[in-house]
């Protein structure tokens, strides 16, 4: 069915022209004072004003006139009351702008495809055996903090990445990290768990790939690493494996997203060219040192550029983000527990300052919300890092500010 018609506006309101191709209505507003676009099924697809809507409302006309497979359509081509200049060349920075019409949900980013697939929080080893790893630097948000002993577990994200990456080692799963996941409505990936672990997931019935007991096919190991730190996954076959297993493969809009700031916002803050964190090892910090070119934060595990196995580019982020949180032993093993609901100290490093700020979580469904001074605080646009130390003896005892970048 093939439907054309304009609604016809004032000066201060827009022009509305409305075809229905294929079963879908596309809109196209022009206005003169007003923001303008194209509208499709109620979303805002590209923003279009002035003589740039010439060319727009010629290209609806003429799909409108003529779809193929269905003929002329037997309502009258439309003439525009005002015949306008055609619009100039697009530049190729505002033709990329153009086409990204999208938003990816957890890095705030362009995007050319709408966001599809359910996010995925994989468990990754970051024992020194198992460094570097594969796949952190696809990941669009990561959260590190202590699992057994004084070793840390990278927790990362998977959402807008589109190629096919390795992903790994991967390890097991901890309360805490579930409850990460549901930010995020997150299927969980890891090999493993702890009993509490293991006695969450089947209570509450949560979507997980897990090697040991119910997707090991979706995972496989390498020869020149030793087990434990040598099995791997990759995205393809994790989406493979979300479907085998019958589980929802689809994003799903949560409540709890971040709120990211335009690109061109300043902030206030100290100075803070470099960010040291330790968490419980003295032996073992994780620094970031920002770039300014990038506007990003460049992450470096003792001293060295912390890169992913066969990648020449090392991890950077736009946000850091260090939180204080209680941490409990609960057994001999040395696994933990971390309180990461209600509120505690934390530092936010952006755009080469630092600002301290409180973290709040009201529930494990809710994302972290930084506030100073009473004012909640938004992230920039790009990749997020989540550092999770212990908040006793202090939380400042774990971490270093400099001023100087070296």
């Amino acid at each position: 069915m093939l439907d054309f018609r304009r609604v016809t506006g004032s000066s201060s309101t827009p022009s509305n022209f409305s075809c229905i191709i294929g079963g879908k209505q596309h809109t196209l507003l022009i206005c003169e004072n007003s923001r303008c676009g194209w509208r499709e099924e109620g979303k805002l697809m590209v923003k279009i004003t002035g003589l740039a809507a010439a060319l727009a409302a010629a290209a609806l006309i003429a799909s409108c006139s003529s779809v193929p497979g269905k003929g002329t359509s037997s309502v009258p081509a439309m003439t525009p009351a005002d015949p306008m200049p055609a619009a100039p060349s697009q530049s190729p920075a505002a033709e990329k702008e153009m086409a990204a019409r999208y938003t990816a949900p957890f890095t705030g980013m362009p995007i050319e495809e709408q966001a599809s697939d359910r996010p995925m929080l994989v468990m990754v080893n970051n024992h020194p055996s198992a460094r570097p790893q594969s796949g952190l630097g696809a990941a669009d948000v990561l959260y590190e903090s202590l699992a057994e002993g004084e070793v840390t577990r990278i927790a990362a994200l998977y959402q807008s990445a589109k190629t096919d990456v390795a992903v790994g080692p991967v390890r097991s799963i901890r309360p805490y990290y579930i409850d990460l996941g549901k930010i995020y409505d997150a299927v969980l990936i890891h090999a493993g768990g702890s009993p509490d672990a293991y006695t969450q997931l089947d209570r509450q019935k949560l979507d997980h790939l897990d090697e040991i007991t119910n997707a090991g096919q979706f995972f496989w190991r390498e020869s020149f690493r030793k087990s434990p730190h040598n099995l791997y996954t990759g995205l393809a076959k994790l989406r493979s494996g979300t479907d085998k297993l019958g589980l929802r493969g689809e994003y799903t809009p949560v409540s709890a997203m971040p709120a990211f700031l335009p690109d061109r916002t300043d902030i206030s803050g100290e100075p803070a060219p470099r960010v040291q964190v330790t968490f419980l090892l003295k032996s073992y910090v994780v620094s970031y040192a920002y770039d300014e070119a990038l506007k990003q934060y460049t992450r470096y595990v003792n001293d060295e550029p912390h890169i992913d196995l066969g990648g020449s580019e090392p991890l950077t982020a736009s946000n850091v983000v260090v939180l204080g949180a209680e941490h409990v032993v609960l057994d001999n093993e040395g696994r933990r527990d971390i309180k990461l609901t209600g509120s505690g100290p934390g530092y936010l490093f952006q755009r080469n300052k630092a600002q301290p700020v409180e973290w709040r979580r009201k529930a494990v469904t809710d994302s972290f919300h930084l506030y100073r001074d009473g004012q909640e605080i938004g992230l920039y646009p790009g990749k997020t890092h989540y550092l999770i130390v212990p908040d006793k003896p202090s939380f400042e005892e774990h971490l270093t500010i400099r001023k100087e970048p070296h």
